[in-house]
């Protein structure tokens, strides 16, 4: 299955759309494009936000499993998928995800990933791997750093995935809108989150290493940021 990806730019928003499929699965060609049209949208000056979601019905069903049964190396989705969901916490600009429908397994990954994220109404979100029998190795990093473990096990340990109002319950989304709304309401959270740019492109990553480090560590590491804004 060949990678697609649509790119539009809405202003300074640059939007990432999955075209992949009837379920928008991820395979290492698609992250790999994923990842560097992330990166080049980062280096663009006249980028300031980067909007994350799917064509058609589903925002992103996750890995094509059925590629690694038929005898893919589970190997190269793996690293490829832990190199993608390791980039969006780096970037200088932020994240939303407007997600239209399904984030389902590595989909509800790059929800959780996201800075953002709003939700049509109808839409599901979360692992569903333990109902095949695996477990969400990956694709439960972001999830249980977005939630902490008490509540990422509710979805994580069952399959089970959240509906859209319980993950809006659990800050897994910030806003739950009737479908069709869901780009334009990330778009008006991007609009927000892009006010200062310039600022925004040293703090973002800050805030996402600060948030691994205690209370005292990110207290240090902050000091020295702080003076370098006035270097």
């Amino acid at each position: 299955m060949s990678a697609r990806i649509e790119v539009r730019t809405e202003g300074a928003t640059r939007v990432l759309t999955i075209d992949n499929g009837e379920r928008n699965l991820l395979d290492p060609p698609l992250m790999d494009q994923l990842r560097s049209l992330l990166l080049e949208a980062d280096t663009d000056e006249q980028v300031h936000a980067i909007l994350l979601t799917g064509a058609g019905d589903t925002y992103c069903g996750g890995l094509d499993i059925a590629a690694i049964k038929q005898g893919a190396d589970p190997r190269d989705f793996a690293l490829t998928l832990a190199e993608l969901l390791r980039t969006i916490p780096r970037l200088g600009v932020p994240v939303a995800s407007a997600v239209n429908g399904d984030g389902l397994a590595s989909g509800a990954s790059l929800v959780a990933a996201s800075d953002y994220a709003v939700a049509a109404e109808h839409a599901r979100i979360g692992t569903v791997e333990v109902s095949a029998g695996l477990w969400p190795m990956i694709a439960q990093v972001p999830v249980i750093h977005r939630l902490g473990a008490r509540r990422a096990i509710e979805n994580v340990g069952s399959g089970e995935p959240f509906t859209a109002a319980r993950a809006r319950e659990l800050g897994l989304v910030q806003q739950v809108v009737a479908a069709g709304d869901e780009v334009a309401a990330a778009l008006a959270w991007l609009e927000s989150a892009s006010r200062a740019p310039g600022a925004a492109r040293d703090g973002r990553p800050s805030l996402y290493e600060f948030a691994d480090m205690s209370y005292d560590d990110a207290l240090d590491a902050s000091v020295p940021r702080f003076l370098a804004l006035f270097d």
